[in-house]
Formats: structure tokens, C-alpha cells, sequence
């Protein structure tokens, strides 16, 4: 599958030596009239893509409603961050196609993507083919995605199901602790992942200060979700994160 616009932009950014800020706004906690006001506070704070997604609840008319404002009224991308079928929209540019792989369900794994591909063909949003490691504590998506979790104290375990992700023709890994967890994954196992793949690395979950954000980029992290120390709208704070990942 050939790299589409989106991927291509995210290339461009991480070829320029900076991080990929990724601000995720979860549509079931506010307003789509909220959403838009914190999706406008990231693209004028320097985030690079505006994410849509939450582990439970992030479907139907607030979704839709939520995305269509955002798309109408940003410049920058709208990316999904799924957490199950229902959560495409028509008004995304892009959308992880994710599998989980340390799930213990197999629909986590294939199950739900292939529920989902014909939607998302119809749909016409660019797919990013993604594998989704969910780390210790792994909080919400830990739970519904019955994750068998991954220890924070073992790279090597970590670098192997990398190099099964890339392996099987996976592009991006994003690594999960979840929601609110209490810091995210190691930088140990951010250098490990980055010196022996080409994958390009997302971290996700527990990423609470700019300084941990800058130093996950240069150990090696290539994008950086930032979602729940966002959610105020505090403008400051979006543009210290913004010059942290993007090492200014």
C-alpha cells in the first residue's frame, strides 16, 4: 500500500529532525463547539495533527459532529485514533488501521479491522497501517482491549513484537500505557525499539511535562501523543509541548 498524504506530511516532519506532535481531543468529554476550541488552541500552539479517539463511548452523532466542526474550521490534519469500529468518520483525513497485538482477543487483533476496512475504503480516509503495544499499567485501553500488558522493565520483549510489526508490513507502533497512566513508556525501551526497526514510533499515554516529551524524541520517538495535559485549552502549555517535541 503506497504511503498516503498524511504519512507523507508526518515523514516530512520527523526528515526535518523535529518530534510529530499529535494533540488528541476526545470527543465524548466535551462539546463539538469545546472540541473545536481546544482543536483551534492546538493548531495555533504548533501541534502538527489534530486526533480524534477514546477507549469507550467515541462514536455517532458527537463524534460526527465534533469531527465535521474541526475539519470545517482547521488547517492542519485530522487524524483517528480508533478505539473500535464505529469510531471512523467521513470527515478524518487519516485513521490508524491498528491491530493490537498483545491482545488476548483476536478481535483486537484482525477482528475489528476487517469489520472496518470496507468503511473505511468507502470513506476514502487515508489508512495508516499501525501496529498498538499496550504497556503496564495500560489503564482504560488496557481493560477493554483485554491487553496481555507489556512490562516496562523488558526492551527486548518489546523490540520483539517491533520487529514483528515490521516484519508483517506494519509502518508506525505506537507505545501505550494508557490514558492518564502515571509516565510512559521507558526511554530504554524507546532506544531499544529505534535502533534495530525503521518503524516510526509513537508514544502514547502518560507523557505529562514537555521535558518528558523532548527527552522520548531524542531517545528516538518520532511522534508524541499529548491528550489529557491538553484538554484545559491552556495556550502556554500547548506551545511549551509544541517547541519541546519539535526540540526548539
Amino acid at each position: 500500500m503506497k504511503i498516503g498524504k498524511v504519512e507523507a506530511y508526518i515523514a516530512g516532519k520527523i526528515a526535518q529532525g523535529k518530534g510529530v506532535f499529535m494533540g488528541l481531543i476526545d470527543p465524548d468529554k466535551q462539546s463539538p463547539e469545546r472540541g473545536l476550541e481546544l482543536a483551534k488552541t492546538l493548531e495555533d500552539g504548533g501541534a502538527d495533527l489534530v486526533m480524534l479517539g477514546g477507549s469507550i463511548g467515541v462514536q455517532g452523532p458527537v463524534l460526527e459532529a465534533t469531527a465535521k466542526m474541526i475539519k470545517e474550521n482547521i488547517k492542519i490534519p485530522l487524524h483517528v485514533f480508533p478505539g473500535n469500529v464505529g469510531n471512523v468518520t467521513y470527515y478524518a483525513d487519516s485513521i490508524y488501521f491498528m491491530s493490537l497485538l498483545n491482545s488476548k482477543n483476536p478481535y483486537w487483533i484482525t477482528g475489528a479491522q476487517t469489520l472496518g476496512a470496507p468503511v473505511i475504503r468507502q470513506s476514502r480516509i487515508e489508512p495508516i497501517p499501525t501496529a498498538y503495544l499496550v504497556f503496564e499499567p495500560g489503564e482504560t485501553v488496557g481493560r477493554v482491549g483485554e491487553a496481555n500488558l507489556l512490562p516496562r522493565d523488558k526492551p527486548d520483549l518489546a523490540v520483539a513484537y517491533s520487529l514483528a510489526a515490521e516484519y508483517m508490513g506494519f509502518r508506525f507502533v505506537i507505545l501505550e500505557s494508557g490514558s492518564g497512566a502515571p509516565e510512559p513508556v521507558s526511554l530504554d525501551i524507546v532506544r531499544a525499539i529505534r535502533a534495530t526497526t525503521g518503524l516510526t514510533i509513537v508514544v502514547a499515554g502518560g507523557v505529562k511535562t514537555p521535558e518528558q516529551a523532548r527527552a522520548l524524541v531524542e531517545a528516538g520517538a518520532n511522534c508524541i501523543h499529548i491528550g489529557t495535559k491538553v484538554e484545559s485549552g491552556d495556550a502556554l502549555q500547548v506551545r511549551q509541548f509544541a517547541k519541546a517535541i519539535h526540540l526548539e
